[in-house]
């Protein structure tokens, strides 16, 4: 049975977001993409916030029982990407996302809600 991942990708929105990350957006590319299902895209200001981020992001995956499974090498100090199969995570520096725009390699891809509902509301306003 294949894994479902949108929980998955939603738990690392979750968890870039406790550290601080920005910008962050979850797409469900799986009608543009014939490699993952879902994209995790989060800004960091800095080197040590990128690997800050990163780090948490495994740690929580690592909590419901996902290895990595490719990590970009060799490590960038703009961008990192973490590979679960069916769901990526890409966290980059602003200058790095602003210069690939990944968001537009997958235009019309669906934004998944990935915050709380309580605090959905308050970014909301």
């Amino acid at each position: 049975m294949a894994r479902a991942f949108k929980p998955v990708a939603v738990a690392a929105a979750r968890a870039a977001d406790d550290k601080k990350a920005e910008e962050i957006l979850v797409l469900d590319v799986r009608r543009s993409s014939p490699v993952v299902d879902y994209l995790v895209l989060a800004t960091a200001a800095s080197r040590p916030h990128l690997e800050a981020v990163e780090r948490k992001v495994e740690e929580a995956l690592d909590g419901l029982g996902l290895k990595v499974l490719h990590r970009a090498r060799p490590r960038s100090d703009q961008w990192r990407v973490l590979d679960y199969g069916g769901m990526m995570v890409h966290v980059m520096s602003g200058d790095a996302r602003r210069l690939y725009a990944l968001e537009r390699l997958h235009d019309g891809a669906g934004e998944v809600a990935w915050r709380p509902a309580t605090r959905a509301k308050a970014a909301a306003r």
